[in-house]
Formats: C-alpha cells, sequence, structure tokens
C-alpha cells in the first residue's frame, strides 16, 4: 500500500534543526552579521529581539529596525543579486535564532508552496511597514513618531491586551528611529509617563500601555 506524501508544515521548518539549517542561542549583546559581510544564511527569530543598523560612508550609526520572533532578517541574501550585508544586527535580549543556509532556504522556497506564501506574505508585510515608516517620517510630528515606535515594539495592539516589557533600549536608538535628538525622545517619554501611557519598572524597562493608541492610532 503506498504511503501518504508528508505534508510540509513551514512551521515546523523553522522550528527544528536539519539539514542546512542550525539554531543559535545568542547571548544579549552578542552580533549576529555585520554590513559587508558575505550573505550566505538566512536567520529566523524563534525568539527574542534583534536591532539592525547601518554604518555611513562617514561613520554615523542608524538603528533602521527591530525586530522580534516570528521575523527573518538577513533574508536579502536570497537573491543573488545582494551578496553582501547591508546591514548589521546585534541581540537586544537572549534571543534563539535558527540559522539557514541560503541553498537551503532556496531550495525550500522552489519546492514548498507552503514556505513560499507564509515568506512570501512575510515580504510584503514588511514592505508595508517600510512603507508606512517613510509616510511616518514624512508627515507626522516626532511625537507621533515616537508614540508610533513604541506601540510598534511593544506590539500593542488591542486595548487592555497585557504587553511584556520592551527590552532595555537606550533613548540614543529611539531617537535614532524616529528621525529626532535625545533631548526631544527625553521630553515625550516623560510626557507619556506622566499621561500614563508608558510605565518604568526595574532595570528601566518601559511598559507601553495600549492607551497611547490615543496619540496614533496603528493601521
Amino acid at each position: 500500500m503506498a504511503v501518504a506524501n508528508e505534508v510540509f508544515d513551514p512551521q515546523e521548518f523553522l522550528a527544528k534543526g536539519g539539514f542546512g539549517k542550525t539554531i543559535l542561542q545568542v547571548k544579549k549583546n552578542e552580533g549576529i552579521f555585520c554590513q559587508g559581510e558575505l550573505a550566505d544564511t538566512v536567520y529566523f527569530i524563534q525568539k527574542g529581539k534583534v536591532k539592525l543598523t547601518v554604518v555611513s560612508p562617514s561613520g554615523k550609526e542608524a538603528t533602521i529596525a527591530i525586530l522580534g520572533a516570528g521575523q527573518f532578517l538577513g533574508e536579502e541574501c536570497v537573491t543573488s543579486e545582494q551578496p553582501t550585508r547591508i546591514s548589521s544586527s546585534k541581540a537586544l535580549t537572549p534571543c534563539t535564532i535558527m540559522r539557514i543556509r541560503r541553498q537551503e532556504m532556496v531550495r525550500v522556497l522552489v519546492e514548498e508552496k507552503a514556505m513560499s506564501r507564509l515568506f512570501i506574505r512575510y515580504l510584503l508585510t514588511r514592505n508595508t511597514r517600510i512603507q508606512a515608516d517613510l509616510v511616518d517620517q514624512l508627515f507626522n510630528s516626532s511625537e507621533k513618531r515616537l508614540a508610533r515606535t513604541l506601540l510598534l515594539l511593544s506590539q500593542t495592539g488591542k486595548d487592555g491586551e497585557p504587553q511584556a516589557p520592551l527590552p532595555k533600549i537606550s533613548q540614543e536608538t529611539l531617537a535614532d528611529m524616529v528621525g529626532t535628538t535625545r533631548s526631544r525622545v527625553s521630553f515625550f517619554m516623560n510626557r507619556f509617563r506622566k499621561l500614563g501611557f508608558i510605565e518604568y519598572s526595574g532595570l528601566n524597562r518601559i511598559h507601553v500601555k495600549s492607551s497611547l493608541l490615543s496619540v496614533v492610532p496603528l493601521q
């Protein structure tokens, strides 16, 4: 009797090590890859948060994104047109990350429709987020940009929904992401705290409340 073909599960593929895949335990503040390095692996964050930065030719560093569980990084290497890393990445918290060799990632995207759909959906969502970030920079005040950044970092979306505190993040990093100065970030953070939109806990961990949506509702 013929045995039915096993159904491919993309979540299982991204959860377990195997051929061309390795699960990494990354310490807080440990680098994952650097700008300019050979790009031959894709990473999938199983747990934790990762900061992406870029350095300009003049040496100025800027934070461009903070990614969390369920997100990819270094995915640009899937295309052969991008042989080197365009950014650097570092763990903001202890992370569990799946490292997938480019060849294996390309193979599974070609052979498994379920994985291809998941990856395309992720890329489209990421592209929409980037466009929203651009609109935010062009049209919103620095106060609203900071509010949106905090909401996205905390993934707050529903009124009363409990949220884990943000990883420890400096006001300089927030200023980079918002496109303003550290002093302006400090001013608005104090304002948000006084209005009850955020709270500070031990080690200056930030708790973002869903009431901050009243400042800038997420689409």
